[in-house]
C-alpha cells in the first residue's frame, strides 16, 4: 500500500470534480476547489472521518469494498479504479461483463435523475446504483449479497420480491427474467456466476419449466404496473439506456403527465426507502 500516493491521487481527483458533476448544488459560499471531503464520503457511503484519514495518509488499509465505493463516489474510470486498487495494496478487480463498476458517464446520467426513479442493472439483474426515488418505489436493492444480489434469483426464491408487481403480471415477469438469465448464461458460460444462479434455481419447478422452454428475446411490457404499499398501483413506462462496454442497463421509470400515476410518482419523492424486503 502506497499511502502517500493513494492520498495524493484521491485529493487530485476530488479537487478535479465539480459539484455539478455529481448532481450537487454549488451554493454561494463554496470556497473549496472541487468537492469537499465530506461530500466524497457521502457519495461513497462512508464516514467523513474514515475518508479523511485515507486522504491524509493515515488510518488502516482500506478494504476492496471501501476502494470500490470510493471509485464510485469519485466517478473514476476503469483505468483510474484499477490504479486506485493497486495503490491501496490490492489486486485489480476483474474486468468483463460482470463488472460492478459503473462508468463515469453512466453515473453522470444518474446524478441528473435525482428526482426520478432510476437504477443501473448488471447483466445478471443486480442493482448496482439507485436514485432515492427508486428506493422509495422498490426498496434498496443494492444491499443484497450472494446469489440474492440478482433480481432473477430473488424472484424465484423470495416471495417478497414479487410484492412490487400485481399477481396477474407475474407470469410475464417470470418469462422476462428467465430469458434475461439465459442471455447472461450464453454470454458468460456455464462456469460463470450466471451458471451458478441457473444451478441454484434448477430445483424450483416454475424456473425449471421456463428454462426448458428456451425462450429468448422476451421484451419488457410497454407499461409496467407496480404496487406500492402507500400510494397503491402505478402504471409506469420503463425506458432503458444500455452501456454495451460494461454490459449494464439504466432503467428509468416515468409516468404520463396528468395521469394518476404521475401524481403518485411525485408523491414518492417525499417518501423514504420502501420498507418491504424486495
Amino acid at each position: 500500500m502506497d499511502r502517500e500516493q493513494l492520498a495524493d491521487f484521491l485529493r487530485t481527483r476530488r479537487e478535479a470534480l465539480q459539484p455539478e458533476d455529481v448532481g450537487l448544488s454549488r451554493g454561494q459560499r463554496r470556497r473549496t476547489r472541487g468537492l469537499r471531503r465530506e461530500e466524497v464520503a457521502a457519495l461513497s457511503g462512508m464516514s467523513a472521518d474514515y475518508y479523511g484519514r485515507i486522504e491524509q495518509a493515515r488510518g488502516p488499509q482500506p478494504s476492496e469494498q471501501m476502494l470500490a465505493a470510493i471509485a464510485r463516489g469519485l466517478h473514476l474510470s476503469l483505468d483510474e479504479r484499477d490504479h486506485l486498487f493497486r495503490m491501496g495494496g490490492h489486486g485489480t478487480p476483474q474486468r468483463g461483463l460482470r463488472s460492478d463498476h459503473v462508468s463515469p458517464g453512466m453515473m453522470r446520467v444518474v446524478d441528473r435523475l435525482a428526482d426520478t426513479p432510476a437504477q443501473v442493472m448488471s447483466l445478471l439483474g443486480e442493482t448496482l446504483l439507485q436514485t432515492a426515488p427508486s428506493m422509495a418505489l422498490v426498496g434498496d436493492q443494492t444491499r443484497f449479497t450472494g446469489h440474492a444480489r440478482s433480481m432473477v434469483y430473488r424472484w424465484f426464491t423470495d416471495p417478497a420480491a414479487r410484492l412490487v408487481y400485481p399477481e396477474p403480471d407475474h407470469p410475464q415477469h417470470s418469462r422476462f427474467f428467465t430469458a434475461g438469465l439465459r442471455e447472461a448464461y450464453t454470454e458468460l458460460g456455464p462456469d460463470s456466476p450466471a451458471g451458478e444462479i441457473v444451478d441454484a434455481l434448477a430445483p424450483h419447478p416454475e424456473f425449471a419449466a421456463l428454462w426448458s422452454a428456451h425462450e429468448v428475446g422476451v421484451r419488457r411490457v410497454d407499461v409496467k404496473r407496480m404496487l406500492h404499499p402507500e400510494v397503491g398501483l402505478l402504471e409506469l413506462h420503463c425506458q432503458t439506456l444500455l452501456d454495451p462496454e460494461q454490459a449494464q442497463t439504466l432503467l428509468v421509470y416515468t409516468a404520463t403527465p396528468g395521469s394518476e400515476s404521475y401524481d403518485k410518482l411525485q408523491l414518492l419523492s417525499s417518501l423514504g426507502t420502501r420498507a418491504a424486503n424486495i
